[in-house]
């Protein structure tokens, strides 16, 4: 390759860089803006529902720590059914092994601080973000709910419910320390390009969704 070939090459290269990271910007920015209006950080000012989802992460990180993301989601999910925010609680996550399972022990933390086991129903397939959401509705029936996560993870979730027409709110649990979440938000901004993608280009469906589940809702 002579000098001319390369500089035309490396100019190439530089503008579709450009064009990449500017992209990235741009899907980030519009997830935000989708779900700026429909986020809470108040228990005292959120609308009531029925049913609350409970977005899954592990327990414990690999090192043998607690994952603050995961107690400070199952504090926020215990206080809004506390204060009669919610009736009925949703855990969704991922359970590929039988030595990890989200759900269940988001179930377990949920009663050790004294929610009812026949307030929880228990999701298997949540896998992503997209499927909780959708199965959410699709299996379980639900179209109106509150979602509760971190708040860059209620954006995502946000934006799926909105290109669903599911009608969600999110509660925005503590986020953790920028030194602990510094890896998770750079992951988190990938994941919302993705999001973007997955739905307006490449029309992913959740894994599985399976015959409806009817909620009990006392």
């Amino acid at each position: 390759m002579n000098l001319k070939n390369l500089l035309r090459f490396m100019g190439v290269m530089i503008i579709l860089i450009f064009i990449a990271i500017l992209a990235s910007y741009l899907c980030n920015q519009w997830i935000i803006q989708t779900a700026q209006n429909d986020m809470y950080t108040s228990s005292d000012d959120i609308p009531d529902n029925d049913v609350a989802l409970v977005l899954g992460t592990k327990q414990y990180l690999n090192s043998g720590r607690e994952n603050y993301y995961f107690r400070y989601r199952i504090n926020a999910v215990v206080e809004l059914y506390r204060k009669g925010k919610i009736k009925h609680i949703i855990v969704s996550g991922d359970n590929h092994t039988h030595s990890y399972n989200e759900p269940e022990d988001m179930k377990a933390a949920l009663m050790r601080e004294g929610i009812p086991e026949q307030k929880i129903t228990l999701d298997f397939a949540g896998f992503r973000t997209l499927d909780s959401v959708v199965r959410c509705k699709e299996v379980f029936q639900q179209n109106k709910f509150t979602i509760v996560s971190q708040e860059f993870h209620n954006q995502r979730a946000l934006f799926i419910a909105d290109k669903y027409n599911i009608e969600a709110i999110a509660f925005n649990a503590k986020d953790v320390g920028k030194a602990f979440g510094r890896k998770t938000m750079a992951r988190e901004y990938l994941a919302k390009v993705k999001a973007v993608l997955d739905i307006y280009i490449l029309g992913k469906d959740p894994k599985f969704l399976g015959k409806k589940i009817d909620i009990k809702i006392e």
